[in-house]
């Protein structure tokens, strides 16, 4: 028997370099371009087997763990990074420049990854009785997270997304490709220049969640900017917006003073520990013409995961202290988030 074993290994040894042969081939075949300098794969690199690839689209392709690839691209706002999530099999994190952009997953689009998705959802749910259609303005796309979330709790709703970068909207049509007979369109320019081809009273609901390179561009941030989104808001429309900020929160509270100025019901939901200037972190803000529903919202977002708590009246305006509406001319873009923000 041990004369039998060894032509037997042999064998075995040229079958196995047959198959890496040709798996090369076909990698060469795939894509024959190369990592840019000074690139790597985000949470990939360094796995043991790990070989990237960069296709004929320019997007670089890492083997992960479950045969699942991460994608990395060049887009107008840095390096994007489209990471598999190892607990769920077809869902996604985007990251640009290693910031945390949004989470999808293509199996359960009711699924809201992060918390301030979680909070602006239960916005949605709130807005109107359950699976009732809406029109939905979303300025920033990301990776249409939100849009898809509207889409399956309320079939038939008709919304348009604004998203500068064109790059990054070629990357997730292509690799996050919406559910078929969704009505959402997807226009690539600028959140204040497609607001002002809106029609007046055109929405149900504007979600804002804008940022280039970590921060919430200056023209974005003003009185001016919140007039034109009630201009294109249905009388019992609403408004929410995903606010960054750390300490001391100027920022936050500039926020909350410019809508104020615009929308008499205002509310903000966020974890004590941001509200208290302790971490840089995520508010949600909610405005209306009509009073919103303070007390369920609060209900529900204390229960999340990371339980939140929401500030509303006279409390939302002692949080404020003082600080003054923002206006075109003295507008700033949000602040840059400090490097231990996103820990990866």
């Amino acid at each position: 028997m041990a004369r039998e074993r060894a032509p037997r290994a042999k064998q075995q040894k040229q079958q196995k370099q047959q198959k890496q042969a040709k798996q090369q081939q076909k990698r060469s075949k795939r894509g024959k371009g190369q990592l840019p300098s000074g690139t790597g794969t985000g949470t990939g690199a360094g796995d043991a087997g790990s070989e990237p690839e960069a296709g004929a689209n320019g997007r670089v392709r890492s083997r992960r763990r479950g045969d699942r690839e991460s994608v990395v691209a060049d887009v107008g706002g840095g390096r994007a990074e489209l990471v598999p999530d190892p607990d769920r099999p077809r869902a996604w994190t985007l990251l640009v420049d290693g910031a945390p952009q949004s989470h999808v997953d293509l199996d359960d689009p009711e699924h809201l990854g992060f918390e301030y998705q979680r909070r602006i959802g239960h916005v949605i749910d709130l807005l109107a009785p359950p699976g009732r259609p809406l029109r939905v303005l979303h300025l920033g796309g990301g990776a249409f997270t939100l849009a898809r979330y509207v889409a399956a709790t309320r079939p038939r709703s008709t919304q348009q997304i604004a998203e500068r970068d064109e790059a990054l909207v070629r990357l997730v049509r292509a690799e996050l490709p919406l559910a078929s007979g969704v009505r959402v369109r997807v226009r690539s320019m600028d959140a204040r220049e497609a607001l002002g081809a809106v029609p007046d009273g055109w929405a149900d609901l504007v979600i804002a969640d804008v940022f280039s390179g970590a921060r919430t561009p200056a023209h974005l941030t003003s009185t001016e900017y919140v007039a034109e989104v009630r201009r294109v808001l249905t009388p019992g429309g609403w408004y929410t917006a995903n606010i960054a900020d750390g300490p001391p929160l100027t920022h936050l509270r500039g926020q909350i003073a410019t809508v104020r100025d615009v929308f008499p019901e205002t509310a903000l939901i966020a974890e004590p520990g941001v509200l208290r200037g302790r971490r840089f972190g995520n508010a949600v803000l909610v405005a209306a013409a009509l009073p919103l529903p303070v007390a369920e919202l609060g209900r529900r977002a204390a229960t999340d995961p990371q339980g939140a708590r929401v500030e509303h009246g006279t409390a939302l305006r002692d949080f404020t202290a003082g600080a003054l509406p923002v206006r075109d001319a003295t507008a700033r873009d949000s602040p840059r988030p400090p490097i231990n923000a996103f820990p990866g």
